[in-house]
């Protein structure tokens, strides 16, 4: 413990801090001066306490709860995880000879929207890049990709919807493009879309194809979500004043992204 924290209200009012707050009221959001009440402190001596904090945290010593701030988790369920990770893994380091390696997945909802004013880019009084609050929107659309985890190469397909209809129309492209002479391993998500019975019976008659599904709440595994990253960052996340608009430039970044 940093002794700069217990300087404020001494070291068992910084004990009732971090632990009599979280032991007694979990899962409530705190304002300052209720968590000050709780501990018996005055309001000033509780913003001194979680300045001095914030320097401990900087330094990497142990700070106080910050009960404004919430983080995400999900736990693991899946009873299978490992065996799961470790083919997926597997096919990353070494991948089957005559067989192609794609990881599938969709983006939907991407939105066409136009801002009302020309964005602002960094440098012009902003630290970060200004855009206008409000905008018009001209449609949505849904991104489906393969990427190829070998090459590099990604194919892609706008879609207006993200039904299983539409995943059998684009694993029917995928199949035109991938020569007969090899196998197909394709790795997605436990989407309901990539498991209907549809879609099962598509794979049935195709021995040439093997589903490799990622464990439960474990999509990060699949490679193409970085691929999702870079695109909205770099590509989908700008001002477009038409959908046609935002689906060309999705074509086109997806052409170069190969030597990205």
């Amino acid at each position: 413990m940093c002794p700069g924290c217990m300087t404020s209200y001494g070291p068992v009012a910084h004990a009732r801090s971090v632990t009599s707050v979280w032991h007694s009221w979990c899962g409530r959001r705190w304002r300052r001066n209720q968590k000050a009440v709780r501990i018996g402190v005055s309001g000033k001596s509780q913003q001194r306490h979680e300045c001095r904090n914030r320097r401990c945290t900087a330094s990497g010593r142990p700070s106080d709860l910050e009960p404004h701030r919430q983080k995400h988790f999900k736990l693991l369920t899946d009873p299978f995880f490992v065996e799961k990770v470790g083919d997926i893994v597997g096919l990353y380091l070494n991948p089957p000879e005559n067989a192609v390696v794609l990881c599938v997945d969709e983006k939907s909802q991407i939105q066409a929207l136009e801002r009302t004013q020309p964005m602002l880019p960094m440098g012009l009084g902003y630290y970060v890049e200004g855009v206008t609050h409000d905008y018009r929107r001209h449609g949505t659309t849904t991104l489906f990709a393969a990427l190829d985890t070998v090459k590099g190469q990604v194919f892609t397909q706008c879609r207006q919807r993200h039904r299983h209809q539409e995943y059998l129309g684009f694993l029917r492209e995928i199949e035109k493009n991938v020569p007969e002479t090899l196998d197909v391993h394709l790795i997605a998500d436990n989407y309901a879309t990539h498991k209907h019975p549809r879609v099962r019976r598509w794979f049935a008659q195709r021995p040439r194809f093997h589903m490799h599904f990622t464990p439960t709440y474990a999509s990060w595994l699949n490679q193409v979500e970085m691929w999702f990253n870079r695109i909205t960052q770099q590509a989908i996340r700008v001002s477009y004043d038409s959908l046609r608009g935002t689906r060309g430039q999705i074509r086109n970044w997806s052409r170069k992204s190969i030597n990205r």
